[in-house]
């Protein structure tokens, strides 16, 4: 692996370390009027450490300084002598969000604002009491600069100040140390930093060349280190290989010179040296990445070793689940031949067919799982989102997010992410009221909104709420009618006014701001979360909140599908949506106003649609004892009964969207290729609902 690899591994590492640190900084926020857990305090530093040493392990010289202020400030905090109040943990989210741009622009080359990393190293100073780095930060030059460590062996040196306390080290490598990627040398670079080190390499258990291990550690080192340092310090270098060497680290009770015989570290004149590297050279690759990833935790003999992951590029796994579809559709054919040449059911053709039906299904989950990962990440930077946009608006927000676990596609959340920064944003400017208004109502000045993910009915569905005042419905509608987006006389229900909010251009902020104002945000959402095979929703109650609902699909490959028959027109339905299918009896059908029916169903009157009509394949039947219910759950968990003519039968379909060749097709969430070469168009069955039900937002001209 060369060093370019290694520093990329470095950046997906210092990801899983910045989760980390965000995580951490969220268990604090919940808990520290209770008080906060040290060990949770002591996981969020030793990622900063971590990922500082990374740093340095890759001359990245800003990064080493901003973090190793953050660290200093979080060491102040669990060593007691700062205490987690709101005001010093907000301080902490914002430095975690500019120590994740400064992580960003060394990736990518790209330009970082120095001056906002100057201004948060002087809070974050000041926040610990540490007065000489608060005007150290005022000359402080965060532009991207080479770092170079040393290592100071001068014997000749001017002896450091009185006070400085002097250290043995026994520092002896175990085996896992090198298979790690970990490197001495780094180690010593940083421990340099501390003071004046002085080393000595101790080879006494290298075997002969013909009994060698190669695989084996058989090197140790003897150092001495006089710093005026405290012994954590020391013991913080050291944490990245805990449990991977055997460490002693002993305080002397004098300070002799380190040539003195009586110092129990001061080197045998007849022992072999260490010499470090020289100050520009740079440290092997296989142990660069090393020192910036932690492989071991305190509690190392506790934890369970990580599970072996192997990193592949997306475009690989892209082709993979592509040659699945492709295998999918392949085996849905050999059953459609097998079928129209009357093979019997129980040939050994049969068999090897339905194996190989099972084998395709396996496959493709196996392959699904792998696009599969947790909608986290996507959560923690929402947090960001919501911090900042509170920060410009003058509001105190408190985002909660739940079901973060939650798998969806990648491709699912990548292309979520816009979205969902234009609605958390909205949520803090036009739904959460200001802190005088807030506490006129009798609310907490603190406005709450809640990200939550959960799967439902073969769907992931995505909310975002608030405990806001609610949409002003009147004063939409009139914004409405004065942009001619209305006819001035029109009369609107709730849900329509509602709808209003997608409208291209439509916005209720009377002044331009950073955050809304120039009439692009909500339909923009809108188009994104439809391209994606989603829809969203608004409920909206009036001096309680607002809560916007996204449902997008799992995965967009392959789904299970209920090959349906619609006035002759074949038509997939997904079985994750339907709950139950039942012939209804005549005397189970009542009718309900103009040309509304529902159907009887165990107590409940459950609304039918009829897929037949609303997809204008035929008028409305008038009786449905001929016909197959589909009970299908739509949003916020309503029952809804669509109608077909008939089931044909249940396969895997290989999803194909429409939107680049045809547009967005109402009711329709994309189209499959069934076994005999046809195509067959499958059903959005929320949107058929809504469909059959009149909502003016599926109108494709909205």
């Amino acid at each position: 692996m060369d060093h370019a690899d290694i520093r990329g591994t470095f950046f997906i590492e210092c990801e899983d370390l910045m989760e980390a640190l965000n995580d951490g900084l969220d268990r604090i926020d919940d808990s520290w009027d209770t008080g906060a857990d040290p060990e949770t305090i002591n996981a969020v530093f030793r990622a900063v450490h971590s990922i500082k040493g990374g740093a340095g392990a890759f001359k990245l010289d800003t990064l080493v300084r901003f973090a190793h202020q953050f660290e200093t400030t979080l060491d102040a905090l669990r060593a007691g002598r700062i205490m987690p109040e709101p005001a010093l943990l907000h301080l902490f989210h914002r430095a975690a969000d500019q120590l994740s741009d400064l992580l960003q622009a060394a990736r990518t080359g790209a330009a970082v604002e120095a001056d906002n990393s100057a201004a948060l190293v002087r809070e974050l100073a000041a926040a610990a009491g540490d007065e000489d780095a608060t005007s150290d930060a005022d000359a402080e030059d965060f532009g991207f600069v080479p770092m170079a460590l040393t290592l100071d062996l001068d014997m000749d040196a001017a002896p450091l100040p009185e006070g400085n306390r002097r250290y043995a080290i026994t520092f002896s490598p175990l085996r896992g140390l090198y298979s790690c990627g970990n490197d001495p040398c780094v180690l010593f670079r940083v421990l340099a930093d501390l003071g004046q080190l002085e080393v000595r390499l101790d080879r006494s258990r290298l075997p002969d060349f013909d009994a060698l291990d190669w695989q084996e550690s058989w090197l140790s080192w003897e150092l001495t280190l006089e710093t005026d340092e405290p012994e954590h310090q020391i013991d913080e270098v050291f944490e990245f290989v805990e449990g991977l060497c055997t460490l002693e680290i002993r305080l002397l009770s004098d300070t002799p010179s380190p040539t003195d015989p009586g110092n129990p570290t001061a080197p045998d004149p007849g022992a072999p040296s260490w010499d470090p590297p020289a100050e520009d050279s740079t440290p092997p690759s296989s142990g660069t990445l090393s020192a910036a990833v932690p492989t071991a935790s305190r509690d190392n003999e506790k934890s369970s070793p990580p599970r072996a992951t192997v990193r592949v590029e997306l475009d690989r796994v892209d082709r993979l689940i592509n040659i699945v579809g492709e295998l999918v559709i392949n085996q849905a054919m050999l059953s459609q031949c097998v079928q129209d040449e009357g093979v019997p059911p129980r040939s050994p053709i049969r068999t090897r067919l339905d194996d190989f039906k099972s084998l395709a299904r396996e496959i493709q989950e196996s392959v699904m799982a792998i696009r599969a990962q947790a909608i986290k990440p996507l959560f923690q930077r929402m947090s960001r989102i919501a911090r900042e946009a509170a920060d410009i608006a003058g509001k105190q927000i408190r985002l909660v997010t739940e079901g973060e676990t939650t798998e969806v596609d990648k491709t699912v959340i990548e292309r979520l992410a816009d979205p969902l920064t234009h609605m958390i944003r909205n949520a803090v400017d036009h739904g959460i009221e200001s802190p005088e208004k807030r506490q006129a109502a009798g609310k907490f000045e603190t406005g709450t909104i809640i990200l939550s993910a959960e799967h439902r009915s073969g769907r992931v569905l995505i909310e975002v709420r608030d405990d806001g005042g609610g949409i002003n419905r009147p004063r939409v509608l009139d914004i409405a009618k004065s942009k001619g987006l209305v006819p001035e006389d029109a009369q609107l229900a709730d849900e329509e006014i509602d709808s209003l909010l997608f409208l291209p251009g439509f916005s209720t902020s009377a002044v331009v701001s950073d955050l809304s104002g120039r009439g692009v945000g909500m339909d923009v959402v809108k188009s994104a979360i439809q391209a994606l095979g989603g829809r969203i929703a608004i409920a909206s109650e009036p001096g309680k909140g607002t809560t916007f609902s996204i449902s997008l699909p799992l995965t967009l490959a392959v789904l299970d599908g209920m090959v349906v028959d619609v006035a002759g027109h074949t038509m997939v339905v997904p079985v994750p949506a339907i709950i139950e299918t039942l012939r209804p009896r005549p005397q189970d059908v009542h009718s309900l106003g103009a040309g509304e029916q529902v159907v009887a169903i165990r107590g409940s009157f459950i609304p039918i649609v009829d897929c037949g009509a609303i997809f204008g394949y035929r008028s409305p039947v008038r009786r449905y004892d001929s016909t197959v219910l589909l009970l299908v759950e739509t949003g916020r968990q309503k029952l809804c009964a669509l109608v077909v003519d008939g089931i044909h039968d249940q396969r895997q379909v290989v999803i194909k969207g429409l939107e680049n060749g045809y547009g967005r097709i109402p009711g329709i969430a994309a189209a499959t290729i069934l076994g005999d070469g046809r195509i067959a168009l499958i059903i959005d069955p929320e949107e058929a609902v809504a469909l059959g039900s009149g909502d003016p937002s599926l109108n494709p001209e909205v």
